[in-house]
């Protein structure tokens, strides 16, 4: 009976397991984030510009996604960077991108409002 359940909704399974588990990551940045940004971290939204002006966090720097290479000339190589977008999938591809840029400490904080936490 639980391998005829197993073999009949493991899609169903995988994708509720996924998406637990990347809550449970994006709060648990969210928990980190007062004292990362204490140590100088900066906030990066990888939003679209009129995405971004339709609501961000004040103290987040507009990056889009596209403009990675071109914009993050003059960033520190070695600060530690939290990245923001809609929904989470978005800023894991800037991770990415800000990694091969040569940048050591990158990390997916999710939504934007993940960023939205008190010091």
């Amino acid at each position: 009976m639980i391998s005829n359940f197993l073999t009949n909704y493991w899609p169903v399974i995988l994708v509720a397991a996924f998406i637990g588990w990347r809550l449970f990551r994006f709060r648990k940045v969210r928990m980190q984030i007062p004292q990362l940004l204490e140590k100088g971290a900066l906030i990066i939204d990888v939003r679209n510009p009129d995405e971004f002006l339709a609501g961000a966090n004040p103290i987040s720097m507009n990056v889009p996604l596209g403009q990675i290479d071109s914009r993050t000339k003059n960033l520190d190589r070695n600060k530690t960077l939290i990245l923001c977008c809609a929904s989470g999938t978005r800023s894991a591809m800037a991770v990415a991108a800000f990694k091969a840029l040569g940048f050591k400490n990158v990390i997916n904080a999710g939504p934007w409002t993940n960023t939205l936490v008190k010091g």
